[in-house]
């Protein structure tokens, strides 16, 4: 039984702030240790559950935040930036039986909730696959169902948490803190929400075992329809091959599988960048 855990940082214990999931702010040194901490919690959950094997990818930025030293020891772990799946790296694989959502956070434009946005905060309003509407957690949950693959855990924030299991369907979540804005929330310590993710994560590899989940399959063709925050940003992600322009912000493309919106995705928020 192999789990794959795909850990952001805006959904994390404690963070409520941009300037904790910074790595040039002063805050971040701290952020990153409770990152790496319900990172554990979640690898020790899964092995109690009857996990064989798991591998944790740092989905933060440039994959550059979790505390490699301080890791369990029985994980391996995808660091850095630019890797073949991003946020979902290690899934195509298809050896992964079930995938696990740590620190996540709510899509773009989500009332209270902390840090909610799609991908990038500076550049995308909304993404839809086929006419519904994903944050990242739908674009991740798309790919890895692809392989074939569930996604069996969601921690966050309860909009989070709420929006996921909304889209994907029944599962297990740790909400590690009830947000109150986008930058406000009452946290629970990490004495707390350590053990919460433990529990979540082992009763989320039990049932995989048990019942085995479907995955999250998305019709194709897969139709991805990107709203930018600029009509620059989308004038210059429309220039890319395939691309239909639909009014100031919006542009939309047709492929042949997730994999490929996935990664035409992921290359028109990069060159929407100035």
């Amino acid at each position: 039984m192999k789990i794959l855990i795909s850990a952001d940082m805006e959904g994390i214990t404690g963070v409520v702030n941009w300037d904790q999931t910074d790595m040039a702010h002063p805050e971040f040194g701290r952020f990153r240790k409770l990152m790496t901490g319900d990172v554990n919690a979640a690898v020790a959950g899964a092995f109690a559950g009857g996990a064989d094997e798991v591998v944790v990818t740092d989905s933060h930025g440039d994959g550059l935040n979790i505390l490699l030293e301080e890791l369990d020891a029985r994980a391996r772990m995808n660091s850095g930036l630019s890797s073949p799946n991003s946020m979902a790296q290690g899934v195509a694989s298809g050896e992964v039986d079930g995938v696990f959502f740590v620190g996540y956070h709510g899509r773009a434009g989500s009332l209270n909730s902390v840090l909610a946005h799609t991908w990038s905060a500076s550049r995308i309003y909304n993404v839809w696959l086929n006419d519904v509407l994903v944050g990242e957690f739908g674009l991740n949950a798309a790919l890895a169902g692809h392989y074939g693959t569930p996604v069996v855990l969601v921690t966050g924030d309860q909009v989070a948490c709420a929006q996921t299991v909304d889209l994907l369907g029944s599962m297990e979540t740790a909400i590690v803190k009830q947000a109150t804005s986008f930058e406000s929330a009452e946290c629970l310590p990490p004495a707390v929400t350590g053990p919460l993710i433990h529990a979540a994560a082992e009763r989320a590899v039990k049932a995989l075992i048990v019942k085995k989940p479907g995955p999250f399959i998305v019709d194709t063709p897969v139709r991805v329809t990107i709203e930018f925050s600029q009509p620059v940003q989308a004038d210059r992600a429309g220039r890319m091959a395939g691309m239909k322009r639909l009014d100031g912000r919006r542009i939309e493309f047709t492929v042949p599988d997730m994999p490929t919106a996935h990664a035409a995705f992921r290359s028109a928020v990069r060159i929407s960048k100035d």
